[in-house]
């Protein structure tokens, strides 16, 4: 079994994003282009401007995310990072007063 997919250019996504931001609607955009309306929507949806950082610099849906999972990996680390430093000052601890 083949994955039938369509798969779309960044470039073809922007568009419809840019010309859905330009007052068409989904439905328009969905007859004249192809992809399905969720599609379009969650596109749309990801390109969402939910704040603007310190820099001036916009901050997507998709982007504030990403930073979400790239920080959660993170703190993990950092966890694990804290535990293995607890256990070799333990052990070395137990060398030196051995």
């Amino acid at each position: 079994m083949t994955n039938t997919a369509i798969r779309y250019t960044p470039e073809f996504k922007q568009t419809l994003i840019d010309l859905h931001e330009k007052e068409h609607s989904f439905k328009e955009l969905h007859e004249e282009y192809g992809p399905s309306l969720d599609t379009i929507r969650r596109w749309v949806q990801a390109a969402t401007v939910i704040a603007i950082d310190h820099q001036g610099t916009a901050v997507t849906n998709e982007q504030f995310k990403q930073l979400q999972k790239e920080n959660r990996r993170l703190r993990e680390e950092l966890d694990i990072l804290k535990r293995a430093a607890v256990l070799l000052a333990k052990r070395w601890d137990i060398l030196l007063l051995g």
